[in-house]
């Protein structure tokens, strides 16, 4: 019996020693490999955002992006306001085909209106290949000042695309002829991305004008653009969004005016004064939606599309960003 007490209390200390001496053990090791995570490099994800550089007259761009969603920061380190329009080409048509068959008619086309003779500009216009009837606007930032940068997200889907820059130079001429022109892939790989979740709506179409909420506290914003319609106004292009900060000497008759390219004095350097641009959402086909972000500040603002007459079809909008 005091044999088999005693077993038992060797046995009770033996297990209490191994416990004591395997959490020692675990504590210790715990410690190592805590020291040993810090001393490596925490790996942070990348962004995943799709950098468009222009300092001059120029599109630094990768070549090749996923399919879907994605979000493109247009950073414009030149001295003019530029944008960028997103456009898919038909199958078997590429950028050399853009310079040869499109980028002559519409410089010639401008040159005729310049000179004040539209019904030549019409003629030069009706030029144009039968299959840039096929290509598909698909976005693009809205216009972008000087030093600024604006972030425009979109679902594309594979193919070839081309974007441009149609802003005209002091002498009318357009970016595009002066090297604003680029193009890329959209492969069949998937981005991965979430479509974004917006905080406030905008709609646009030719019965309605924009409509939007048009009281918003500053910060940053994402806003989604729909196109319940889209069609070809008097200038040749679709309805499309550009968010304007205004100031007290902010014209909007000049806004408007200077808003239409097919004006000889419309889209040209330099742009007009007392306006700040900051982005948007270029055109796109009736159905389609997409996102822009923003961080703004108290102050007035505007919407506005790149087509004549927006005051009279309700596409010149203002509101105020409250504290």
């Amino acid at each position: 019996m005091i044999r088999l007490l005693k077993c038992s209390v060797n046995n009770n200390l033996t297990l209490v020693l191994l416990t004591v001496l395997f959490t020692a053990i675990l504590l210790q090791s715990c410690k190592n490999d805590k020291k040993q995570d810090q001393s490596k490099p925490v790996e942070v994800e990348k962004e995943k955002v799709v950098e468009i550089v222009t300092e001059s007259m120029d599109f630094q761009m990768p070549d090749t992006i996923t399919s879907g969603w994605n979000t493109f920061r247009y950073i414009n380190k030149s001295p003019q306001v530029h944008f960028f329009l997103v456009e898919k080409y038909p199958e078997g048509k590429t950028i050399a085909d853009a310079q040869a068959e499109v980028v002559p008619y519409f410089s010639s086309g401008m040159n005729f209106i310049n000179e004040g003779d539209n019904e030549k500009a019409m003629d030069e216009f009706g030029k144009l290949p039968k299959w840039y009837q096929d290509v598909e606007f698909s976005g693009g930032s809205g216009l972008v000042s000087a030093g600024k940068t604006c972030e425009t997200t979109l679902e594309l889907q594979p193919g070839y695309y081309i974007v441009e820059c149609y802003v005209k130079m002091s002498n009318g001429e357009f970016h595009t002829t002066m090297g604003m022109i680029d193009e890329f892939v959209v492969s069949e790989a998937q981005s991965g991305i979430i479509e974004p979740t917006a905080d406030y709506a905008i709609e646009l179409s030719r019965e309605n004008g924009i409509t939007f909420k048009d009281s918003i506290p500053s910060g940053k914003h994402t806003f989604s653009v729909t196109f319940n319609d889209q069609v070809q106004h008097e200038n040749f292009v679709g309805h499309d969004i550009n968010l304007v900060r205004l100031n007290e000497q902010s014209d909007l008759a000049t806004l408007e005016s200077w808003m239409n390219w097919a004006n000889p004095k419309g889209l040209i350097e330099p742009a007009p004064e007392n306006f700040t641009f900051l982005g948007g959402v270029n055109d796109m086909p009736a159905g389609s939606h997409a996102y822009f972000t923003e961080t703004l500040k108290p102050g007035t603002y505007a919407l506005i599309s790149e087509v004549p007459n927006t005051r009279s079809k309700n596409m010149l909008k203002t509101f105020l960003i409250t504290d």
